[in-house]
């Protein structure tokens, strides 16, 4: 098969290198364009522009694909399918209908639950048990296309968002391949997404990293975990008291029993109370520094019991 291949991150380089390893032509990519990064600033170019820059393939990295010589020039590339894993462009009718056989996506969720740019984050929030990836077939419409083929997981409880990423990376480039060769066999039929339990995983902003102490552990846990390794749940700890408080990233937790005023320290080893439960913060990041278990953070930053976390 004769291959477009659209993404940007690591979810999407991990497929790319499964499909080079299954030996389809790939012929173009497109990402993101590189963005400056590091202290320097310098430019740094998408994990999959990078992949692909390794294996000699042409990169193409437009910042929108709306005007018409971009379109003419995907449309050149005579590709049987693009394939799209999070590339974070929309995609034109025109540019949709160019393939042969069209554009597919490979998504990180059981849809139509979790539609949107942050899924694996959102089923972790939301306390979801089981999730997965689908390849469908791309649509007008935001994650709304029918099905091809499906690979689930279950959630488990000591899931981050960071640990979760890589499984379903890795479920999608063990899938895609053979979704491309039965598709250019034409033995694959696309089966329409349900009607019900839509949900939409909208991208995480400012105001899902604040961590209220009031909701209950399992809540608060949840937050946690769906949020790391970034960018991050946090509260305000003042490191000493009558010092302005600093934001502490709040990076990995469990739930344990527990009872008092929400955000309060029960312990000396960062058991905080919630509005039901506690939960103990196992991994944690004050300003400046990197991740740190809690044990390691507690013998340099003492948090007595009875300290207050906002």
């Amino acid at each position: 098969m004769r291959l477009i291949f659209m993404g940007s991150p690591d979810f999407s380089a991990t497929v790319l290198a499964a499909l080079l390893g299954a030996g389809h032509e790939i012929a173009c990519v497109y990402s993101q364009p590189p963005r400056p990064a590091g202290r320097g600033r310098a430019l740094r170019p998408t994990p999959v522009h990078a992949l692909a820059a390794e294996h000699g393939l042409a990169v193409r990295t437009p910042r929108s694909l709306k005007k018409l010589p971009e379109q003419e020039a995907f449309a050149a590339l005579l590709a049987d399918l693009a394939v799209v894993v999070a590339y974070g462009l929309i995609l034109p009718q025109a540019v949709l209908d160019a393939p042969r056989l069209g554009c597919i996506n490979l998504h990180a969720s059981l849809l139509p639950r979790w539609r949107g740019a942050a899924p694996i984050q959102r089923a972790i929030m939301a306390g979801d048990t089981l999730t997965g990836v689908q390849a469908m077939v791309m649509e007008a419409g935001l994650d709304t296309g029918p099905v091809l083929a499906t690979a689930r997981t279950p959630i488990h409880p000591g899931d981050t968002a960071g640990s979760l990423h890589d499984r379903l990376a890795r479920l999608g480039a063990d899938m895609l391949p053979e979704v491309i060769s039965s598709l250019g066999a034409g033995s694959l039929a696309a089966i329409p997404q349900a009607a019900a339990g839509v949900s939409y995983a909208s991208k995480i902003g400012p105001e899902d990293q604040a961590i209220d102490w009031a909701r209950p552990a399992a809540e608060v846990d949840c937050r946690i975990r769906g949020l790391s390794p970034f960018p991050g749940a946090h509260c305000g700890w003042r490191p000493r008291p009558g010092e302005d408080p600093v934001r502490l990233k709040c990076l990995m937790s469990v739930t344990e029993a527990g009872e008092g005023a929400p955000g309060t320290v029960l312990d000396d080893r960062l058991l905080v109370a919630c509005g039901t439960g506690a939960v103990r913060l196992t991994k944690v990041q004050r300003p400046g520094k990197g991740p740190m278990d809690a044990a390691d953070f507690l013998r340099g930053t003492p948090v007595l019991s009875g300290t207050r976390l906002a």
